[in-house]
């Protein structure tokens, strides 16, 4: 009775273990598909107090959507900073601590991101060229 106890308890554990490495394998394959590293992140522009438009590398763009805008965003002077706290992707809302500040020093302001959507290539194209990071 023991062995078949010690046998169930051996195929627990390679079944468990083969579920965290599918689990491993589906997280790293969901930062590929919809998340991107803050390293990557190469420009941003606003085209209103509510909405960021970030590029990431070559050709990908994401919109942020805030939860209270600042019209400060649109100024020239203004720089978009985020900080980050432990894992570099950024994959949800929750991810960015962004803030707004300027080139003197004088002004800061916490953005808060609500929600955040990689753009298809056609919503890409249809973004002023001017409202293009």
């Amino acid at each position: 009775m023991s062995n078949r106890l010690t046998a169930l308890c051996a195929s627990l554990a390679v079944a468990g273990s083969l579920g965290f490495a599918g689990q491993a394998l589906a997280a790293d394959s969901h930062h590929t598909d919809s998340c991107f590293l803050s390293r990557d992140w190469d420009g941003w522009k606003s085209p209103s107090p509510n909405v960021i438009y970030l590029r990431v590398g070559v050709s990908r763009i994401y919109r942020l959507d805030l939860s209270a805008g600042s019209n400060q965003l649109q100024e020239p002077d203004m720089h978009l900073v985020d900080v980050v706290r432990g894992s570099d992707w950024i994959c949800d809302p929750l991810d960015l601590q962004l803030q707004l500040k300027d080139d003197h020093g004088a002004f800061e302001e916490p953005l808060i991101v609500k929600a955040i959507t990689r753009l298809t290539p056609d919503e890409i194209a249809a973004i002023p060229k001017r409202d293009l990071p």
